[in-house]
């Protein structure tokens, strides 16, 4: 039989030389001759298939790895350094958008929403609330709606970030949430705070003198503004929050009012001016939300002959209504945001259609079109195919919570809903999703493992090879340097030398390269040792010696007959080696010594639970990253012990 020759062949017969000694024996044996010769391949492959666990753990394996790598290619807005302070801390909950079937039987009158829960106020009078209603660690549940205001009939609510306000018909105001910073109510503590605008004591005792004169409820971070038709405002809260809130304390001549992120602005009777009580605060106009030349508000409405009517407020930017139904921006956007959409010949949006949420603007226009445009990470300003299929006329309404829209029609039935539905993991405390940073996290954390892992391979089989097959003096000085390194404590060793980087002016990416370096070059010698081990026993078989005597050069020897003898040894290695370095760097990064925020890990993203507030009161920002890992690399070990046993000819078997 010709013998075939090359590199192909080499794997071929290492992996499958039961083939080869089959022809042979066919040429041999008669037709009565049973023979069943497996290949070294084959009965490795049949003794780790045997083992179940193996299998689920392989499993769980390749579906971590297919998580981790495709996940993040689904997550277009996704970015490292996101933060959103209006939803941090969020459990994990989908019920963002999940409107009560109640409400909707009674019909919807109106929808608020500023951080992670919405209040909704439906005509038969009754306040609704859903989404996340826990309020940090301070133990309240905004959804836990005081009696007195489930009794009451309700003509108007607004909500704020952590409380919420509503008023009756007789003209009683009703508060709930957190007060700590009067908030809501009348605060004793808070009114030798010269920090805190406290509500006054008549407005508390007595209410609003006449329901019917109220034009506007707005509520803002940890603040709260009723403005009434004649332009009287009533305004208290956090002046930490609106640095400009005393401006409006007693203000006379506004005919609308709402809150930005950071601050209040008013519109003044004479539609010309936006008021902040701030120097050059929100004085620059434009027509479109994103691009075009900006003009001074009195400029630009003096130009167009035009008047403003009416404001609405996004996190950092105002919307302008005209009173030719035109619109005007003042302020910013953010970069991702969707532009003003382009309005055919003789479209205009409707008065009163206009809603805005923390970053997004929502309107119907008088052709019975629905636009919503501004920021875009949740969806928020793509309208769904089902409403942009529907002419909707004057009745409909159209609602923003923070990050939701909902269409409503003229008998208060919810027609859709788009946006933020929710965080299945939850929100880290800047207000990133947890399952986003899950997903760039592993991938990080694993990219990290395996460049280590190749690393430590690498080395590792330089030196057992060199070591084990030269022996004498070489073996020595290897071995001296290997003990030499393995006494390093690899995970002390690897933070001094990572704190010394910090100081050092570098790149992101240069820092995390050099840390997969570190691991690698500290971690080589258990694998070195490995080798040398299973050489020296290799290089004294009788083959080797057999190559020897027929003159077969020294470095053949050992590439061709015995490094193929040890693979598995590497291949243990290798699998076993990856948990270890994913591990190593976990540890570097909790402990605040790899790779740093905003990038994620799986190590630095459970550095949050070195915090005994985080511990116990924000158990999702470690939980489910800590299980991820646990999982990961339990799994692989699994899969190391599993691939060791198949590989190991000595190990016993059930047939």
């Amino acid at each position: 039989m010709e013998k075939k020759k090359g590199i192909g062949n080499w794997f071929r017969r290492l992996l499958f030389p039961g083939k080869e000694l089959k022809e042979v024996a066919d040429q041999q044996l008669t037709e009565k001759d049973v023979i069943e010769i497996t290949s070294p391949g084959k009965q490795v492959a049949q003794k780790f298939f045997r083992n179940k666990l193996a299998i689920g753990a392989l499993v769980v394996v390749f579906l971590m790895f297919c998580f981790v790598i495709f996940a993040p290619k689904f997550m277009k807005n996704y970015s490292d350094s996101y933060t959103e302070i209006t939803q941090k801390n969020v459990p994990p909950t989908l019920t963002m958008m999940s409107v009560p079937a109640k409400m909707q039987e009674e019909g919807i009158k109106s929808i608020d929403g500023y951080g992670s829960f919405t209040l909704g106020l439906s005509n038969a009078g009754n306040v609704y609330i859903w989404g996340a209603t826990q309020i940090n660690t301070s133990g309240i549940d905004i959804g836990d709606i005081p009696q007195e205001v489930l009794d009451a009939n309700i003509l108007y609510a607004a909500a704020g970030i952590d409380h919420c306000i509503a008023i009756d018909d007789q003209g009683k105001i009703y508060g709930w949430g957190n007060n700590r910073l009067g908030q809501y109510g009348y605060s004793p503590e808070a009114e030798d705070d010269p920090s805190i605008v406290v509500m006054p004591q008549e407005l508390h005792d007595n209410g609003i003198p006449n329901v019917n004169d109220i034009k506007k409820l707005t509520c803002g971070w940890q603040c709260t503004a009723i403005l009434m038709n004649d332009g009287t405002l009533y305004i208290w809260g956090n002046m930490h929050t609106y640095a400009n809130l005393e401006n409006f304390v007693e203000k006379q001549g506004l005919v609308d009012i709402d809150f930005t992120l950071n601050y209040i602005v008013g519109l003044d009777k004479k539609g010309q001016t936006i008021f902040s009580g701030l120097r050059k605060m929100y004085e620059d106009v434009r027509e479109d939300t994103l691009v075009g030349p900006t003009t001074k508000i009195k400029d630009f409405v003096k130009a167009h002959g035009k008047k403003i009517v009416g404001i609405e407020a996004t996190s950092n930017s105002v919307v302008l209504m005209m009173a030719d139904n035109t619109l005007g921006y003042v302020g910013d956007l953010p970069l991702e945001a969707v532009g003003m959409p382009k309005l055919s010949e003789g479209e205009y949006f409707l008065p009163n259609t206009i809603s805005a949420g923390t970053y997004h603007i929502v309107g119907i226009t008088n052709k019975g079109n629905v636009y919503s445009w501004g920021g875009n990470h949740f969806g928020q300003a793509t309208v769904p195919k089902k409403v942009a299929s529907i002419k909707v006329d004057e009745s409909y309404k159209v609602f923003s919570g923070a990050f939701q829209n909902y269409l409503v029609d003229g008998n208060g039935k919810l027609v859709d809903k788009w946006g933020l539905n929710g965080y299945i993991f939850g929100t880290d405390t800047y207000g990133a999703d947890e399952f986003q940073r899950i997903a760039n996290g592993g991938l990080m954390t694993m990219t990290i493992g395996a460049v280590a892992v190749i690393i430590e391979i690498i080395i590792g089989i330089i030196i057992g090879c060199i070591a084990g097959y030269c022996g004498g003096w070489v073996d020595i000085l290897l071995m001296r340097i290997a003990e030499v390194v393995g006494n390093i404590p690899l995970l002390p060793f690897a933070l001094a030398l990572s704190a010394l980087l910090a100081q050092v002016n570098m790149s992101a990416t240069m820092r995390i390269f050099i840390l997969m370096c570190i691991i690698g070059v500290l971690g080589w010698t258990g694998i070195a040792y490995m080798l040398r081990a299973q050489i020296l026993l290799a290089r004294e078989s009788e083959y080797v010696l057999a190559a020897k005597s027929m003159g077969v050069r020294e470095t053949r020897i050992a590439i061709k007959h015995i490094l193929p003898n040890v693979l598995s040894v590497i291949l243990v290695q290798i699998t076993l080696g990856f948990a270890s370095c994913m591990l190593t760097e976990s540890s570097m990064s909790y402990l605040g010594f790899g790779v740093q925020y905003p990038q994620p890990t799986w190590g630095n993203m459970l550095n949050a639970a070195t915090n005994s507030t985080v511990i116990k009161n924000y158990w999702w920002q470690w939980v489910f990253t800590s299980l991820f890992l646990s999982i990961t690399t339990i799994c692989i070990n699994i899969v190391g012990d599993a691939l060791r046993d198949a590989l190991d000819p000595k190990s016993s078997s059930k047939e």
